[in-house]
Order: C-alpha cells, then structure tokens, then sequence
C-alpha cells in the first residue's frame, strides 16, 4: 500500500494535507484498495461546517459502501467535483484525486492523527 510522507493519517483511512490553515483531505490508498472500484462518491457542500470524526462523504463501490470520516474540524471551502463525475479517479490516485479542501478551526486535532511513519506501522498490525 502506498503511503505519502508529510501527511497526517487517521486510522479509518483518511489523510490530511496540511497548508497553513487549509486542510485537503482524502482516502488513503488501503481503504480504496479494501473497497475495490469505486462507483459513486457523495461529497459535502462549500461552506458547510463538519466537526472532526463526523461522517462527511459516503463512497460506495462494487463490493462495499463506507462513510468518510472528517480527520479534522473545519468549514469546506472546495469539493473535487471531478469525482462525482468519475468517482474512479480514487481508484486511480487517493492522493492525487482530494475529496475536500477544509479551512481548519482547530489545528490542534492534527495532534491526534498518525504521521506516515506512524501510519505504515499501524497498515502493518492490520494485515
């Protein structure tokens, strides 16, 4: 499984990217590889507000659906609507392919996520 260095990672898979107060987040390449082709991504409206740990995008796939939990507290100010188009594109790259770009309101919760290090130790008790 492919893992980003300088991300922050939760253990339900998600990632953050941090830039200065924005956070773009994503899947990380272990759930997408778990769900198998992806087919339909729900995503969040612009300015809506999601408190970290809540529910923020649902994905579904050919075997599987899964929500998508929020790594961070934060307001969106961008959704990648190209996924709703081709929900694949997270197939293709988890990375490359963001879901939400989130203005941050506490950057103290990125505390309390996994660096890559961190992450890729966790990856390796769940097999």
């Amino acid at each position: 499984m492919k893992v980003v260095k300088g991300l922050h990672y939760t253990k339900d898979h998600e990632w953050v990217k941090l830039e200065g107060n924005l956070g773009t987040i994503g899947v990380a390449d272990y759930a997408q590889h778990h769900l198998g082709d992806i087919v339909y991504v729900e995503l969040p409206e612009v300015d809506d507000e999601i408190e970290k740990e809540e529910a923020f995008s649902a994905v579904e796939s050919v075997k599987a659906a899964a929500d998508i939990y929020m790594p961070v507290s934060g307001k969106v100010v961008e959704v990648n609507e190209e996924l709703i188009d081709d929900p694949a594109l997270l197939n293709a790259d988890p990375y490359e392919n963001w879901m939400i770009k989130v203005e941050m309101t506490n950057k103290d919760e990125l505390e309390e996520l996994m660096t890559s290090e961190e992450y890729e130790k966790f990856l390796a008790e769940e097999e």
